[in-house]
């Protein structure tokens, strides 16, 4: 209604006094194209409110999404040891450069993330994960146990121990940003052993998705 005066009086301040007196000036027809110009701004200020409603819907929408693909996301933890035979055994000394580690008996792999048959670790999707490296091997004045966990090549951490006699153990983990498709794995240095028992799983390699990113 306030439009509708205002409207009215800036046509009224806008017509001459012999204007509004002259035959030529309708009122109603005035009055009309003011009712329409209403209607017009009132439609208007409608669709402006059903969009902001509309948008905000949206937004809601979009964030349950955000949430729900939080929830899907996938699932991924991994423990293996380095043997399946019972016994006491060493793998190494290797000599011809860094020599990977293949944990082969399997705890848990959810998400199959883990190879088995190559002992790499390849990340499903970009985030952050914790791993941990268990090494023990046997006490000798020659030979140490030095394992090191590698990124794409790129030594990270490493476990490390070394004694005359009896047996050594070592343990170390980090946690690490990695891009879909990035590879963990342990490498065992060039003159050094590990060892294991297929009945006591010394030497382990583990890891898990702490969160996507």
């Amino acid at each position: 209604m306030l439009i509708l005066i205002t409207v009215v009086m800036l046509n009224v301040w806008a017509i001459s006094a012999d204007e509004i007196f002259s035959p030529s000036i309708n009122i109603f027809e005035e009055l009309e194209k003011i009712t329409t110009m209403e209607k017009k701004m009132k439609s208007m200020e409608d669709e402006m409110e059903r969009l902001k409603t509309e948008n905000e819907e949206q937004a809601k929408e979009l964030k349950i999404l955000h949430l729900m693909k939080q929830n899907q996301a996938p699932k991924v933890a991994f423990s293996a040891s380095l043997l399946t035979s019972f016994g006491p055994q060493s793998v190494g000394p290797f000599y011809n450069g860094l020599h990977t580690l293949i944990y082969k008996y399997v705890f848990l792999n959810i998400g199959n993330a883990y190879d088995p048959n190559t002992g790499i670790f390849t990340a499903p999707v970009r985030g952050a994960y914790a791993f941990r490296v268990f090494s023990k091997a046997f006490g000798n004045p020659e030979r140490a146990v030095t394992a090191g966990l590698f990124k794409n090549d790129q030594h990270i951490i490493s476990t490390y121990g070394h004694q005359a006699g009896g047996f050594i153990s070592s343990s170390n983990g980090v946690s690490l940003l990695l891009e879909e498709g990035d590879k963990v794995k342990v490498n065992l240095y060039p003159g050094n052993w590990i060892s294991d028992n297929g009945e006591h799983h010394h030497s382990t390699f583990s890891g898990h998705l702490l969160f996507p990113m």
